[in-house]
């Protein structure tokens, strides 16, 4: 990895940050407000650069691949963390990490160009989530 594999620049969209296959994570400095998102921002999209790296077929346009990607990145980056779903307004205690998790890759999953609308991410995400919410790769368990 070289210094070009991360660019901070501006966003428009309301998003942190992304990855971008191929060329690396993109930081939006306007949106970022705290340490805290920072890392957990950078920690989900080197997620994303994890998997891409190990999956030599990795294909985003394919909605399973993307959504086990997302279904990951969400579980292992402190995306998560309850104290950051409180701050979201979602205070349900049962399951509430399963559930955030299911959220944020239906989400994400949904901006897939390939992907039709939110019915069709819930449903794909729905078909790989057991799998994917069980591998912790590269950590040896969720942080």
């Amino acid at each position: 990895v070289n210094r070009s594999f991360f660019e901070v620049q501006r966003c428009n969209a309301a998003v942190l940050g992304g990855f971008r296959p191929d060329e690396g994570v993109v930081l939006c400095h306007n949106n970022l407000t705290n340490r805290t998102d920072m890392e957990n921002m950078l920690t989900h999209e080197l997620i994303h650069a994890y998997d891409h790296c190990r999956n030599k077929n990795m294909d985003w346009l394919d909605l399973k691949q993307h959504a086990c990607s997302e279904v990951r990145a969400s579980n292992l980056s402190g995306d998560c963390h309850w104290v950051n779903e409180m701050f979201r307004g979602y205070f349900g205690v049962e399951n509430g990490h399963q559930k955030c998790v299911r959220r944020r890759a239906e989400l994400s999953t949904a901006m897939n160009p390939r992907c039709r609308d939110r019915g069709e991410a819930s449903r794909v995400v729905g078909e790989v989530f057991e799998q994917c919410f069980k591998d912790t790769r590269p950590f040896d368990d969720i942080p």
